[in-house]
């Protein structure tokens, strides 16, 4: 039986080129830490580590490498953003798309007194920029915002965002999870403050390094969520002040910082225009064979405009994570069934609690994939209707 992965909601598979190798590499050939030793692989891992920062700087289009701070994953870069950025009696603004990677760190800080309000996207998760000063009161101290939906793939306009955060004062962090190294995204361009990504999904790299940008003005300013060893200032007991160090503690992930270094040379070389071209052109034809499907609904765009490789559906008289399961078992095709820890962004798409079955397409995936997939959803869906 075919098998087809289409679970890239969730993380990117396959990887870019030569990512497994310079994985491999790393860890047969180099093997050493950042930042505590002085013989030679130590220094091909401390320079890899900052081309990275560089590569991190020139897909975003920013300046200041030492402003790259690498993290396990989007939701660590959130967490520390969140946590180190408000305090006692802040107002936060947030869409009503967010991941929980976003609502939990926030609802945890209400005991602490910070406040937040969702703007409410439409049933199709498109966000009205225009009702955001509607809602700014006088503590309100940033916007923190996702680039696109992980349940629909619909995308919000970060560029008049960042535009309306700078005319109000307020501070802008943009989670890119699932658009960096698919969609162009120019820090300065865009009015960020911070920027959060992870390493494994659109970017193709590895699981388990992600990171987040940031200007001079919050890496002053923010606290630190997590202090330790940093291979520098060891004779004071207290966290440096300078960056990265403030909030890079303790070993790396320099496996992945390595696998990551690779997969951004690829996404560089190919140009996120590129990769989003053909994901797009496969995602327009998906959605079009979804839209004359009887019994499943398309939930979100309808067309690829303003939108991701990321699809979801609901066969409607039928169990979702039931339906999920036999796409694998009888056509091997992996999806993503449930809430997909966005149960705010169901709620906002009418698919609360019962969730969706999730489809992920890559621009690795071939036109024959995706036609066997909309078959297999055909087949599926007139069975069971």
């Amino acid at each position: 039986m075919k098998q087809i992965y289409m679970d890239n909601g969730a993380t990117s598979f396959p990887k870019a080129p030569g990512v497994a190798e310079r994985v491999y590499d790393y860890l047969i050939k180099v093997g050493t830490n950042l930042n505590r030793s002085n013989y030679g692989s130590s220094y091909v891992a401390e320079s890899v580590t900052y081309e990275t920062r560089e590569l991190v700087c020139s897909l975003f289009k920013y300046d200041k490498p030492e402003n790259v701070v690498f993290t396990k994953n989007v939701t660590e870069s959130l967490n520390v953003l969140i946590k180190g950025i408000f305090k006692s009696g802040d107002h936060v603004l947030i869409s009503s798309m967010e991941h929980n990677a976003v609502m939990r760190p926030l609802n945890g800080m209400e005991k602490k007194g910070i406040s937040y309000t969702k703007i409410i996207s439409d049933r199709e998760g498109v966000l009205d920029v225009k009702d955001i000063e509607k809602f700014i009161r006088p503590n309100t101290k940033g916007l923190i915002m996702t680039h696109a939906s992980n349940v629909c793939g619909t995308t919000i306009d970060i560029e008049k965002v960042g535009k309306i955060c700078k005319q109000n004062g307020l501070l802008f962090i943009v989670d890119t999870a699932q658009t960096a190294g698919l969609l162009d995204i120019d820090y300065y361009k865009m009015n960020m403050d911070a920027l959060a990504f992870t390493g494994h999904k659109s970017l193709l790299g590895p699981q388990g390094i992600g990171g987040f940008v940031i200007n001079d003005r919050l890496a002053e300013q923010m606290g630190t969520l997590i202090e330790g060893g940093t291979g520098s200032l060891s004779d004071i007991e207290v966290q440096p002040g300078f960056m990265p160090d403030k909030f890079e503690s303790g070993t790396l992930n320099i496996p992945g910082i390595f696998g990551l270094n690779e997969a951004l040379k690829y996404i560089i070389r190919e140009t996120p225009e590129a990769i989003r071209v053909k994901e797009m052109t496969l995602t327009g034809i998906f959605i079009e064979a979804l839209l004359n499907m009887k019994y499943v609904e398309l939930i979100g765009r309808k067309s690829i405009l303003n939108r991701t490789g990321i699809v979801s559906i609901d066969f409607k008289k039928d169990d979702n994570g039931i339906m999920a399961q036999r796409l694998f078992e009888s056509f091997g095709i992996t999806t993503r069934s449930g809430l997909h820890c966005s149960p705010s962004a169901h709620q906002t798409l009418g698919t609360f609690p019962r969730g969706t079955v999730r489809f992920g397409i890559s621009h690795f995936m071939s036109d024959d994939d995706i036609r066997y997939a909309i078959d297999s959803v055909y087949q599926l869906q007139k069975i069971m209707g």
